[in-house]
């Protein structure tokens, strides 16, 4: 591992110092509590964290934060803050709720450190033009054009040649595998000093007596209180997206969050103690790490020896730095964290607003304020994509309205409900077809009094719940079944048998007035001269003009004139074979025969059959498809016959007639050897009689020549039932040559 490990926490380390020494400056804190908190991140979080390749340090996205407090409570007192943050982080671990903070939008964490980075970088900028930064990002602004008049000739040399550097360096060939802001911050201190520029220099030994002694904070203890809770939060949140964003970037093992949260929290603990910088996972860092090779924890920690034997055998170097180059870095910094993939990837999903308002808060606001109005408008959006409802009106040409309201009816969609409900013209016949996975009270109210009116006035109604019975519960007995939403559910519409699908067969049955048979407005039990068999099936051609008919009359119109077809589908008449089902296929793809035992009348045949001739000739010359499909199935009594001699078909002399056609199948079947996927004599017999079909085919000079040419191609298939599996048959029809997929 240390072969990979060794030279990628050399590179870690090398962006980690510019980076901790910038952290610290714009944090308002001593320059060496940023290497402080660096080698805490790296010896303690490090090996003790939940993730193997996630770097830790002082964070930018804290930056405001620790500045805020400085300022506030002071700098020892801040360390007791970090102190007490990292108290509450092993806590929250041990209590295993670091999954918990994964609900926070991702919108809100990356306004947020938008908005960081953009304070960051406006407050810099001063520095970088040789003035002072402002308390506020809007006093900022404010400044900016008259310290960009001022004549800071140095400063700005320094700060534009830093910024450069950090811009070009990665483009430059064979030299960028020394990081950017190394090279940046080097290049830009060989230059004042050789140059003799007037800059204000890093000083590393400023706060070396507050170093390692945290003070109690004074003051008002809920705001203390407050201060800890948003640095564990912050903290907290942004190292385990890190931490999940690190297990994208690496296929080692996963990374465990909770441990995660207890390792930065026992960072904290010993940063504050030490005097250092907040601790938390840092993305610069963990993918600087994942891309120079790094294997294990080793890197980390490595990386944080590192900083160690640099601040004090080498912490001389550092008074060689510009502060203004600092300041550029931190500009650099800044301006990268608003990351533009991540706008992009926020306004694919429509969370562009709870982005842009987070950051906007942030950089006016504050960052606490900012962060708690992206918190508020994204609920608002997800209480909007929650309770979203779709209402579909059209008038069908039968002169009925179809209505389909689809999503999770509540109050906050009954408005809209109403409105397109009203619009119905009175005495006007409705089908309702209600998709909802809930409904309120609300709603239910809305539905049930517009109904009742509708039927006052001379229309008729017929609801449809197609996911869940909400408006038949509530109707019925003034109840819920649940109070809480329905999962999604299959479809089971029309795939499925009626004796399957969801309530047995289709609920409105039809009803017989006079001589004509119609839908049931009311769910009645009456049965026509066969049973339920005209019932079901007038209500099953009611379902397909209420939902299907919608669907496909647009291309339907457009094809209602020709049918350009691909394919000449043989199969049985077997009413468990749909060819459509197991083809996937649509109107206008099939020319479809059906018979018996999927037979093809060979050229000349007696008995003679002009049926099927008629449809080979017709697709082959007028149609011009382009292959002729023979599908057999399992288990078809067809063949059976044929297998048992026709021994049971003597009352059905049709029958016994047509089967002669099957003759060569069973010849053929006789000469045969078993092989391939056998099931049995009658599934091998199914297998061979698709064979034989073609080779029927085949006996019929139209098809002859055009296969010959190469027009039309001669494909068998076999149909599993049982296992609902479709095979392509090899020539002489045992065995599979393709499996279709499940």
């Amino acid at each position: 591992m240390l072969r990979h490990d060794l030279p990628a926490s050399l590179v870690v380390f090398l962006v980690a110092i510019p980076l901790s020494l910038g952290i610290a400056v714009t944090s308002g804190a001593p320059l060496i509590a940023g290497l402080v908190a660096a080698v805490v991140g790296g010896l303690v979080a490090g090996p003790l964290g939940g993730s193997v390749v996630q770097v830790s340090g002082p964070a930018a996205g804290l930056a405001l934060v620790v500045s805020e407090l400085v300022r506030t409570y002071g700098w020892r007192a801040t360390c007791m803050i970090t102190l007490m943050a990292g108290a509450l982080q092993v806590v929250l671990g041990a209590f295993k709720v670091a999954r918990t903070a994964l609900a926070v939008s991702p919108a809100v964490v990356h306004g947020m450190l938008a908005g960081v980075g953009v304070v960051i970088a406006l407050s810099q900028l001063h520095v970088v033009l040789g003035g002072q930064p402002q308390r506020s990002a809007v006093e900022n602004i404010l400044e900016l054009p008259a310290q960009i008049a001022d004549n800071h000739s140095h400063a700005v040399a320094v700060g534009v040649l830093t910024i450069a550097l950090l811009v070009l360096w990665p483009r430059l060939p064979r030299v960028n595998v020394v990081p950017a802001p190394l090279a940046a911050l080097s290049i830009a201190a060989l230059t004042a000093g050789l140059l003799g520029w007037d800059v204000a220099r890093a000083d590393l030994s400023r706060g070396f007596t507050d170093w390692a002694t945290p003070a109690p904070p004074t003051g008002d203890w809920h705001g203390i209180a407050g201060a800890v809770l948003l640095v564990a939060l912050l903290a907290g949140v942004e190292s385990l997206l890190c931490c999940v964003a690190a297990d994208r970037l690496q296929d080692g093992p996963r990374a465990n969050l909770d441990r995660e949260l207890t390792g930065q929290g026992l960072a904290n603990l010993v940063s504050g103690a030490l005097g250092g910088l907040p601790v938390a996972g840092v993305i610069v860092r963990t993918t600087t790490n994942v891309r120079a090779g790094a294997r294990s924890r080793w890197s980390a920690t490595l990386h944080g020896v590192w900083v160690l034997l640099f601040a004090v055998c080498l912490g001389w170097c550092v008074t060689l730095i510009p502060l203004e180059a600092l300041a550029a870095l931190l500009v650099f910094i800044g301006v990268r964290m608003v990351n533009l993939g991540t706008v992009r990837g926020l306004h694919g999903h429509g969370e562009l607003p709870i982005y842009v308002l987070t950051m906007g808060a942030v950089v006016v606001v504050g960052l606490a304020e900012g962060v708690l109005l992206g918190l508020g408008l994204a609920a608002l959006f997800a209480l909007r994509r929650l309770t979203r409802v779709s209402i579909q009106v059209r008038l069908e040409p039968d002169d009925r309205w179809h209505v389909v309201v689809t999503g999770s009816l509540t109050f906050v969609g009954v408005p809209s409900l109403t409105s397109s409900l009203r619009a119905i013209p009175a005495g006007a016949a409705v089908d309702l077809d209600l998709n909802v996975d809930f409904m309120d009270n609300a709603a239910f109210e809305a539905v049930h009094g517009w109904r009742l009116e509708h039927e006052r006035g001379g229309g008729t109604i017929a609801i449809d719940e197609i996911h869940d019975q909400w408006y038949t519960t509530a109707a019925a007995s003034g109840t819920r079944v649940s109070a809480a939403k329905t999962p999604p559910r299959a479809p089971d519409r029309w795939w499925l048998p009626r004796a399957y699908r969801r309530g047995g067969p289709l609920s409105r049955i039809p009803v017989r007035h006079g001589q004509t048979w119609v839908p049931s407005r009311e769910g009645g039990d009456e049965t026509g001269p066969h049973g339920g068999a005209v019932p079901d099936l007038l209500a099953g051609t009611a379902d397909f003009q209420r939902r299907t008919a919608p669907l496909v009359r647009p291309f339907l119109n457009r094809m209602a004139r020709t049918q350009e077809p691909s394919h000449l589908f043989i199969t049985c008449a077997d009413s468990r074979v749909v060819p459509n089902l197991i083809t996937a296929s649509g109107p206008g793809d099939l020319f479809t025969v059906r018979n018996i035992g999927n037979l093809v009348p060979r050229h000349g045949a007696a008995p003679p059959d002009d049926s099927v001739v008629a449809a080979i000739e017709y697709a082959t010359a007028a149609l011009n498809v382009s292959t002729i499909t023979v599908c057999g199935h399992s288990g078809c009594g067809a063949m059976a016959a044929l297998l048992c001699g026709g021994e049971n078909i003597g009352a059905l002399p049709g029958l016994g007639n047509w089967l002669r056609h099957g003759d060569h199948t069973l010849a053929r079947y006789i000469l045969s050897d078993p092989a391939g996927e056998d099931h049995g004599p009658l599934d091998r017999l199914c297998r061979v009689n698709v064979a034989q079909q073609l080779d029927n085919l085949r006996t019929h000079p139209s098809v002859v020549r055009l296969v010959d040419s190469g027009r039309v191609q001669l494909v068998g298939l076999y149909f599993d039932i049982g296992a609902a599996r479709v095979h392509v048959l090899d020539r002489e029809g045992f065995s599979p040559v393709t499996t279709c997929p499940r």
